[in-house]
């Protein structure tokens, strides 16, 4: 892995051919298409901005990134991934800590994730920054039939969340890293469903969570597994059709 620094910035259409090049290397049983990608990114900008997406850079190579919907004052990590070479970097949790960040600007009260619940690494990483288990979907994630583990967040603006988590990660497993495979949903519930690309979520090194992008266009396919909402999570997280079908993504 080159030593050089890997920065973060907001995600922009031109980055779309570099991003689904590690989609669909990390992904490759249920990657987002460009267009689930367009869809969210579309959500992305302006004043009823309900996405937030960035990328991880080191040099000109784009090596992670991730993304979040919000609705209704809910946030879901739709995905976070890293390329394999970053895995045990801290990449994913700083990709985890940016969209907390982002949830808080946009006043969540809570944020949602899947994550597979054969991914002990990622959960370990979600619990460190306080995540909570609330339910499981059965078949979540398609096509292997993996049922996800749903973790919520309650409050991520309390003092320290980010901070804890991300000391925690560092000090205690670095060689964890996070990424949410999840498929882009509109502010996937766990209800619908992703690779949190929500696919997906985590500092795992294996493809954790992906969520599907919801119904306005985002992608479905990895957010959101309307098989089994399980959770407890608000009605408006739940009645957004928008999330994706797969669950959040998680590699790294």
């Amino acid at each position: 892995m080159s030593g050089a620094t890997v920065t973060l910035r907001e995600m922009r259409w031109w980055d779309l051919d570099r991003v689904m090049a590690l989609e669909e290397e990390l992904f490759p049983e249920d990657a987002w298409s460009r267009g689930m990608f367009w869809s969210e990114l579309a959500h992305a900008r302006g004043r009823d901005a309900t996405r937030h997406y960035v990328v991880a850079e080191s040099g000109p190579r784009l090596v992670g990134y991730a993304g979040l919907a919000v609705f209704d004052r809910t946030g879901d990590v739709q995905t976070i991934a890293s390329a394999r070479d970053h895995w045990g970097t801290g990449l994913g949790a700083r990709l985890l800590t940016d969209l907390l960040t982002a949830a808080t600007a946009f006043e969540c009260r809570e944020v949602l994730l899947e994550v597979r619940v054969d991914n002990a690494r990622a959960q370990r990483l979600y619990e460190r920054f306080g995540f909570e288990p609330i339910g499981i979907r059965k078949g979540y994630y398609q096509p292997g039939n993996v049922d996800a583990l749903v973790m919520r967040l309650s409050d991520p603006a309390a003092p320290g969340v980010t901070t804890a988590g991300m000391a925690t990660a560092a000090d205690s497993e670095p060689d964890v890293t996070t990424e949410s495979g999840v498929s882009p949903g509109a502010g996937a519930s766990p209800e619908t469903g992703a690779s949190t690309e929500t696919g997906a979520p985590t500092e795992t090194g294996a493809p954790t969570a992906q969520t599907t992008p919801t119904a306005q266009t985002t992608p479905t396919a990895h957010t959101a597994n309307p098989a089994n909402p399980v959770h407890t999570a608000p009605t408006a997280h739940t009645a957004n059709p928008a999330t994706s079908v797969q669950g959040t993504e998680t590699h790294g």
